[in-house]
């Protein structure tokens, strides 16, 4: 509406020409709500309540006569009661686009005077208490302004002469030194650390190195008992057929000789006795002959006959005995006994023809020793074989 002005949140309307006022001014302050202002009768100005802010750079003297560039910045607004609005819109509400420059002149002054009473070190560990004093001085300024201060901080100090710097010397000397020093000992941790690192990781190393070792000796081990089993079966294998050849010659050995001892050795043993016997009988026949002739015997002619065909009669066993198959329980004794039997028989048949004679005839040695055998052993037993 034409008449109706309704300041912002953070304005206040003030309300000129009434002639009624609440408060003890010349005007109406309106906040927070709306109202009537009469045209050419009343007049309306708006004072802005919002945060402000100033920014100081001056330079002070301190106690020590060191001169110092501080800045600060401060933070304030009109306060939001009726006598703070009334001191500041009677002061700013024609230049309110001026009102930082105009705080931050108030706040330069007593920001000199603060720091002209305290040393270089005072500012340096105390900004806060230098803060909080120039607040305190201006308060009853900045109340005659209607200004409320949210907060004022020192920013930076410079120093043209080089006394900080020169100030903080030892300290960043001795700082820098602990600072090499730690340094020194964090690489020496480090070195320190790095070279356990290294020995354990070379004795990590060397343990799997062995291990390996021991797994591929382990390995070759395995793969040559591997390789060697087949030659070592075969080999195996082999001497067991050596062996069984062996046993097997041995035993074709034992065979070869006992088949010379019954086909060559024995034969020719029984040929060669046959060849004696029949030598023997021969002479034998002829001496009883020649006696018998001799002496006129007739009863010994007719034996003659027999005589004669004695020889042919142990011939003719000889041979069977060497052409049969027989198996001789006692070895060449027992071939021998046999042809000793067959001898001694026929020796006994011409004993007796001699004694029908009345031949007093001694016997030879061969009869002797024929005669011994067959009465001091037995014929040998054999088995005749078809």
């Amino acid at each position: 509406m034409l008449f109706w002005h309704v300041p912002a949140p953070n304005e206040a309307m003030l309300i000129s020409g009434s002639k009624r006022q609440v408060q003890d001014t010349q005007f109406r302050i309106v906040t927070g709500h709306g109202s009537f202002v009469l045209p050419i009768k009343q007049k309306a100005r708006m004072l802005s309540l919002a945060l402000r802010e100033a920014e100081i750079a001056e330079d002070c003297v301190t106690q020590q006569g060191i001169r110092l560039t501080v800045r600060a910045v401060t933070v304030f607004k009109v306060g939001d009661d009726a006598v703070s609005i009334a001191n500041a819109a009677r002061r700013f509400l024609a230049e309110q686009d001026r009102m930082e420059e105009l705080v931050g002149r108030i706040f330069a002054g007593h920001l000199r005077s603060i720091i002209g009473g305290l040393t270089v070190e005072q500012i340096i560990r105390e900004r806060d208490r230098v803060a909080q004093e120039v607040k305190a001085g201006s308060h009853s300024e900045m109340e005659k302004l209607g200004i409320v201060v949210d907060a004022l901080q020192i920013q930076e100090i410079e120093d043209a002469t080089g006394y900080i710097n020169n100030l903080a010397a030892p300290h960043a000397a001795a700082v820098a030194s602990q600072a090499r020093i730690a340094a020194a000992r964090a690489d020496q941790e480090a070195a320190e650390r790095e070279q356990q690192a290294a020995a354990l990781k070379a004795e990590y190393e060397r343990d799997t190195s062995i291990k390996r070792a021991g797994f591929e000796a382990q390995t070759e081990q395995v793969r040559a008992r591997a390789s060697q089993a087949g030659p070592l079966a075969q080999a195996k294998a082999s001497q067991e057929v050596i062996e069984e050849q062996t046993a097997l010659a041995e035993r074709q050995a034992m065979l070869a000789a006992q088949r010379l001892e019954a086909e060559v050795r024995r034969p020719a043993d029984a040929e060669a006795y046959r060849r004696r016997t029949l030598a023997q009988a021969q002479a034998d026949a002829n001496t009883a002959r020649a006696v018998s002739l001799r002496d006129g015997n007739q009863e010994l002619l007719a034996a003659n006959r027999v005589v004669e065909v004695l020889p042919e009669l142990v011939d003719s066993a000889a041979k069977g005995l060497a052409d049969s198959h027989l198996t001789v329980l006692n070895g060449t004794d027992g071939v021998n006994e046999v042809a000793a039997g067959l001898v001694g028989q026929g020796m006994t048949i011409l004993n007796s023809l001699q004694g029908a004679t009345g031949s007093t005839r001694a016997p030879s040695e061969g009869e002797q020793e024929r005669t011994q055998t067959m009465n001091g052993k037995a014929p040998a037993r054999v088995d005749r074989a078809a």
